[in-house]
Parts: C-alpha cells; structure tokens; sequence
C-alpha cells in the first residue's frame, strides 16, 4: 500500500496513530539532545525531519525516523572533538551525503545477512530494556531521562540499581495512572476496543491519565502529580526562533576530523537503520517489505537536512517504529503527520500537552515492550534448537548490557560460529545403499567445500572399511577448497588402492585440476547377475521400493549407465505390468537403465507373445526373476466388471472378467465396496497370470522347479507406491 493511495479508514488509522507516535516520541527526542550535549531544539528540527522528510522519501510503511538514543555517545563525544555543534553540524551534512551514495551503490543489501534469530533476539532486547526502563517511570521515579536506554547511566546508576532506588521514591498517583492504563492496554480489545473503535488505546490511556491527574488535583491533591512526573516541552518564542537555530560551519571540510565524524555517523546510523527496518518488518502484521537501499538514500537526504538546519543525526527507530505498529498505523502517512505535530508542539500545543503524565507514556513502552518479547517467542526459539536459541539469547543479554550494535554484532559472531560448526559437522551428505552391485558409501558435495571441512571429509573418508565401493558426488559444487581437493586426490592415489577400495568421483568441475575418475559403474555386469539368486534379486527390489516411498531414491548418473549398457545388457528381473502411465517400474523400484526389463500390456493379462518373450529374456538375457505386478484403480479390471467388450477390448476385459468370476466379484454385487473389489480382482489377476505362465512355459516351469529363477506376483498401491509380493515361487 502506498501513502498516494490513503482511503479514508486508512487516513483516519494513520491520524490516531501518528498522535500516539508523536506523544511517544516528544520526550524522546528533548531527551536525546540533552544526552547528547546539543541545544534542545535540535531534537525536535530532527523529529521534524525525520517525521515528514524522511516519511515522504521512504519506502517503508512502517518505519518511523528521528534522533536516536543509540547515537548520543558517537554524538556527544563527536561535539567535543570538534568543540563547537556548528562544526558538528558539517560533519552530520556529510554523513547524510555518504548515507546517500551508499543507498544508491545498493549498500543496503547488507541488512539480507543478518539471521533471523539475530533479528528476534535485537526486537526481544528492545522489549525488555523498554520495560526495565519504563517501570520507574511508570511509580513516579523520573529523575533519569526518557531516552536512556543504556545499561551504565551517566548518573553512575545502571538498570537494575535504577529500579532499586526507583522502589524508595514511589508516587501513589503515578502508580495509579500506569496501572490502570497496563490493564486497559492489555485488555483494550475485550473492555472498550469494539465501542471505541475510532480511538487507539494508546491514546485513550494518555487522555486518560491527562483526566485522572486533573482529577487527583481538585479531589485527591495528595494523588496529584508534580511538574516532574509530566511531559516538559520548553515553551520557546516564536518571534525569536531564529535565534535557536544552528547552521552548519560549512569552512571547515578540510577539516580531518571532521570526515571522520562524518564516516562514523554514516556507518553507525545506516547500521542501525538497516536493523531496525529489518526488525520493523517482523513485526508487522501485514509483513510489508521495506527496501533497504530507498531507506538509506531517504535518511541520507533527512540527515544533510538535519545538518543544514541544526538538527542531530536521524535513524530509524525501533522504539517509535513498534509503537506506530502496534497503535494500528496503515500507511507512512502516520510517521509523516507525527512530524507535523512534534512541529506544532514547540510551536503552540506545549501547554496542553505539558499535562500528560509520563506515566502514561511508560504504560504505553512497556505494553510495546511486552508484545516484543513475549514469553510465547522465548519458547518458539528454543523449539527451534540450539544452534538458534542461543544466538537470540546472547543477542538478548549483549543489548540489554551494551547497546543494538554491539549486541547484534556478537549475535553474528555466535550463529557464524554455529554455521561453521555445522559446516565442519555435516559438509555433506553421507550415506549408504544397498544395490546389485553390493553396498555403495556415498559422500554428496555441498554447494560450498571450504577448508573448514577438510578435517571433517578426512575423518569420513578415512574410515571406509577395506573391501568397500565409495562414490564422491561433486555434482552440486560450485567451489571446492584446494586443500580438499589434494585430500581426495591423496585418497584417490593412496588409501583407496591400498585398502581396495574401488571409487568413483563424480561431477568435478573443470576448472579443477582434479579430474572425474571411474572404477565401478551402477549397472549389473554378467558375472554378478549370475551370482544372484531369485529371492536376493526380490530383495534388491524390495528395498529400491523402499528408498522410493522414503524420497531416497539414488543417483543414476544415466549418462554412464547409458555408455556400459551400451554393447549389452545384464537384466536381473523382468516385470509384467499393465499399460497405465503412473506405474514405472524403474521408478517404483529405485532401478538404473539396464537393471529391469518391462512388458506393458493392459491389465498384465498373459499371451503367447508375452510367453516368449519372457522365455527371451531368462534363456538369453539371463533375468533371474519374473514379477507379474497388478495396481490399484486399474482401468482395465474396471472395464472388465462394467462388462465391456466393444471391438478388440474383449481380448483384455474377457479375460480378466473370467477372474472375476472365480473369485466371486462378477456380477457386481449391490452394496459391495468398489475400491475393495477393484483391489481383490486385481491381485487375484496377477496370480492367474503367473498360473498361465507356468502353465504355458514349460521351459519356464522347469527352472522355477530347480529355482534356477524365480516367479511372483505382486499389487502396487498407486496412492501411496508401495508394492506388496506374494510369495516366491
């Protein structure tokens, strides 16, 4: 959805939201400037800016930008390098010209490899630090300003010490307001949310709690609550505003450290933006998709803005953003209008909105906190394993502690480290198939083989039993490290040859000095179909089956199936099967070109062609096993109890239809289930079938009798593909 195309429940949902955000974000910004040794108006020109410059320029629906508490460090220490803010100002034009060029040389892609649960963990962080930082407000201990969300105050306090001493300057009022606005904010949609639907319920607790302190001064003045315990916007004059504002001191770019500055802030503040509106898309409920590279070209204009006309330096920020969220915004109309309001705040509204209670606000964070880092999230990561659980946690535990960067980027450090020890666990595929041609070990190449997997491809390969056929499978390869390379080759050369290991390697890439190497081929030569029995051939196809319904088929490689079968062929079986096109026995039983031989013929009936050829393929070919195989819903034992026998289809129907009858299925009888019909006759027709044969074939007969080959009948499930035999004959 975008802001050109605002219906008019969208413009009213982004009014009631944008207020919510403003009120939010008013402190915050005053707060910030302070923190950060800068005049207290540019604070709010850089609410301003990144409310209507940056809401106009960005793509992100959700996204609402200002100064934030995670640059006032690099600020602070910043103006006193530099030692005047008009000077700072240069270098904050500067960064917001670097965030430009990085937006458009599509630097922003960099926000892709951060991982989800690093992500989660940062959104988690900030719920928590809201909620710690909030409950003193929320009893009435305001001493400490709204934006610092750092763990290590500059009063010498840090979290957990602020909330102690918050404990000993409780305000009964404060309480009251905070705690009833918890409770309407939790169950908002259950108590008022469906009578009030015009209004947020953020903005019903800050009209609220407005209410309730008039209240508590004209009836309860004990519950009242002090100046100190309310929103404070300096009221500034109008007629002199000229005299706040600050421009840049545009003389010194030759400047050193000035560039230094400026390169700081760029890196620092595109870092945060590209997180936050990372973090911002998780969250929203509609999962929007926020374009990096169009944000950090929108906060590069908003902070040459920012520089030009005395303000901080902007970001994204998680805190108003999440509030936006979850206050109902619908379009980036909400960020732009909470910029118009924080502009007319300074200019005429600080009077009015000097009565909201700060209270109020902290019910509102901390309610923003809670949805942020639920309980329910802790358990959703910790379902997922270790390797996710514990980088969401240390991200967790390193924001609370330090700040978002750095959090985040030890969050990075500790899921590299897991994405190498997977690596270094599990670089490939390791398995082992049981096929005509004995056991096969194979190890499938992942896309990358760093010399992180060296040891790991060493220690698999070094434990090949003697006497074993390995195969190698590069195929999907794209780069193989050198020192795996001469691994391979070393195995290749020296321990397979010794421990007569014949093996196969298999799709290396050209630009490898290292080349394919074949020394068994997937296909039955003529001295080991000899060597297999009928029930051992039955065996192999009962596993192929097996591998087929388990989706672990094996890899053909059909083009060196298709050169060793190509001056003959060594069959181990032959199968009659009918016409139907979902039936491929060299599919059903995981079998190469060469392995099987097929006769389809409608409804698997038998016929002196049939005959001859299956005597064809035992006397010359050498198969060791015949299988007469029958499915499920099969449309010629169908056609045979409908009684069809229009032009040469009788051949076929006449047949089966007889079978029918000896197993009592024909007539149809009235009320029988069809399926289980179908089923019984086509089982039933596979076995006459085998019948017909020895009967027919009495070459055949003879060597079934001197189990010279074998015969079975078997009943393929279409639906689910698994293949039932009878017994071997």
């Amino acid at each position: 959805m975008h802001s050109k195309n605002i219906s008019l429940s969208d413009f009213k949902a982004d009014l009631l939201s944008s207020i919510v955000v403003f009120l939010v974000a008013l402190p915050l910004c005053l707060g910030v400037a302070l923190a950060s040794g800068a005049p207290l108006l540019s604070g709010i020109i850089s609410g301003v800016i990144g409310g209507v410059v940056v809401g106009i320029l960005s793509k992100s629906q959700t996204s609402v930008s200002g100064p934030a508490a995670g640059l006032t460090a690099v600020v602070l220490a910043s103006i006193t390098q530099l030692g005047a803010f008009e000077i700072f100002l240069t270098a904050v034009v500067l960064a917001g010209f670097i965030q430009l060029i990085m937006g458009i040389t599509k630097a922003g892609a960099i926000a892709n490899y951060v991982p989800n649960n690093v992500i989660k963990g940062l959104l988690a962080a900030i719920g928590i630090i809201l909620i710690l930082k909030q409950i003193p407000h929320a009893i009435g201990f305001d001493r400490d300003a709204e934006d610092d969300f750092t763990f290590f105050q500059k009063d010498g306090e840090n979290t957990f010490s602020e909330l102690l001493s918050a404990v000993n300057f409780i305000t009964p009022g404060a309480i009251i307001i905070a705690s009833i606005s918890i409770f309407i904010l939790a169950f908002w949609d259950k108590l008022l949310g469906k009578k009030l639907k015009f209004i947020p319920a953020s903005l019903f607790v800050v009209l609220l709690g407005v209410l309730l302190n008039l209240g508590f001064q004209r009836y309860f003045p004990a519950l009242s609550l002090q100046a100190s315990h309310l929103v404070n916007i300096p009221t500034l004059n109008t007629n002199a505003l000229g005299s706040f504002i600050h421009l840049p001191a545009m003389s010194n770019l030759g400047n050193k450290h000035i560039w230094i500055v400026a390169f700081t802030i760029a890196i620092v503040a595109s870092l945060e933006t590209l997180l936050n509106i990372e973090a911002v898309d998780k969250i929203d409920p509609i999962k929007r998709e926020s374009k990096p590279n169009k944000e950090l070209i929108a906060q590069g204009v908003g902070n040459i803005f920012a520089g030009v006309l005395g303000g901080i330096p902007i970001t994204s920020v998680i805190v108003r953003s999440s509030v936006n969220i979850q206050s109902g915004n619908k379009t980036k109309l909400s960020s732009i209008l909470h910029g118009v309001f924080m502009l007319l705040s300074v200019i005429s509204l600080s009077p009015v909105l000097n009565l909201i209670p700060l209270a109020s606000l902290a019910a509102i964070l901390i309610m923003t906190g809670y949805k942020l880092a639920k309980i329910s999230i802790f358990k959703e990561m910790y379902q997922k394993g270790w390797e996710q659980f514990i980088p969401f946690v240390v991200t967790i535990i390193t924001i609370v502690f330090t700040d978002l960067l750095i959090g985040v980027v030890v969050g990075l450090l500790i899921s590299i480290f897991y994405l190498l020890r997977s690596n270094f666990l599990n670089p490939f595929v390791k398995g082992k198939s049981k096929l005509h041609i004995g056991e096969v070990v194979k190890l499938e190449l992942p896309n990358q083989v760093s010399f992180f997997n060296k040891a790991s491809v060493k220690n698999a390969l070094w434990a090949v039993p003697q006497n074993t056929k390995v195969l190698i499978d590069a195929t999907y390869s794209d780069y193989i490290d050198n020192d795996v390379l001469e691994l391979i080759d070393d195995f290749k050369n020296v321990v397979a040859p010794e421990r007569n290991i014949q093996l196969n390697i298999l799709g290396l890439k050209d630009k490898y000095k290292l080349n394919d190497h074949i020394q068994f081929i997937n296909v039955l030569d003529k001295e080991t179909q000899q060597k297999l029995s009928p029930q051992e051939v039955l065996d192999l196809l009962k596993i192929g089956n097996r591998r087929f319904i388990n989706g672990e088929s094996t890899d053909k490689y059909h083009l060196h199936q298709i050169n060793a079968t190509a001056l003959g062929q060594n069959p181990m079986a032959v199968l009659i099967g009918c016409i139907d096109s979902r039936t491929s026995p060299e599919i059903l039983f995981d079998a190469g070109i060469g392995d099987l031989l097929t006769i389809r013929i409608a409804g698997n009936i038998i016929n002196p062609e049939i005959i001859g050829s299956l005597e064809i393929a035992v006397k010359k070919l050498g198969a060791k096993l015949i299988v007469v195989k029958g499915h499920s819903n099969c449309g010629a034992v169908a056609l045979s109890l409908d009684n069809v026998m229009e032009d040469q289809m009788h051949r076929i129907t006449a047949k089966i239809q007889q079978v029918a009858k000896n197993c009592g299925c024909y007539p149809k009888v009235d009320g029988a289930n069809e399926n289980e019909v179908l089923e019984k006759v086509a089982k039933a027709n596979a076995q006459n079938s085998v019948k017909e044969i020895l009967d027919q074939s009495n070459y055949l007969k003879k060597r079934i009798e001197k189990k010279e080959i074998g015969i079975v009948s078997a009943y393929h499930n279409i639906a689910t593909g698994e293949v039932y035999f009878e017994e071997l004959l």
